[in-house]
């Protein structure tokens, strides 16, 4: 079970959790009519370093006179329900079926023992009542830090302790820099 802090910072943080965040999936003007696809995503996890947050919270709040440090985006990634990565339907209101998993069977043991590199399997503390859950690192995006600043005090859920995110940092990253190999 990870650790989390319930009282959120003034800016975003790495390790946040928050809730209702829309990706822009797509946008398309036909016409003069512009239509704009969008994924809501129940909850996500901040994957950006703390280092890069924190230098764009300050040189936006003191308004530095170089603008080096600002960021444009941020790196997120959706949680899922634990159960519903098991059974192949997290994707399911996109359309999208995946191949279910065992729990009860290595491909499920692993993911859960966090030794297969695409996911990260947390379990929150009892008082945030939320479900196992499961990170898939394959589906990481970026939004605008603009818009997360708009919506952190609303959209906020907590925020996963500095020992535990660094572990998501890690295995983030390693899963970003593996080799990848033809499939011949």
């Amino acid at each position: 079970m990870i650790r989390t802090k319930l009282k959120n910072e003034p800016r975003v943080c790495q390790g946040d959790v928050l809730c209702n965040i829309e990706c822009v999936e797509t946008v398309y003007e036909k016409e003069g009519i512009i239509e704009v696809s969008k994924i809501s995503f129940p909850l996500v996890v901040v994957l950006t370093q703390d280092c890069d947050l924190s230098q764009d919270y300050t040189f936006r709040t003191e308004k530095k006179p170089t603008k080096d440090k600002l960021l444009i985006s941020v790196l997120l990634a959706p949680i899922y329900n634990a159960e519903h990565v098991f059974r192949g339907e997290h994707l399911s209101d996109l359309g999208i079926n995946s191949a279910p998993i065992n729990k009860k069977k290595s491909p499920g043991k692993t993911l859960v023992q966090n030794k297969n590199p695409r996911y990260h399997f947390i379990e929150f503390p009892p008082d945030l009542r939320l479900v196992p859950s499961i990170i898939d690192f394959k589906h990481y995006f970026s939004v605008n830090i603009a818009y997360l600043e708009f919506i952190i005090n609303d959209n906020f859920v907590c925020s996963i302790s500095e020992l535990y995110r660094e572990a998501l940092s890690q295995r983030f990253a390693s899963f970003l820099s593996r080799i990848g190999l033809p499939n011949d």
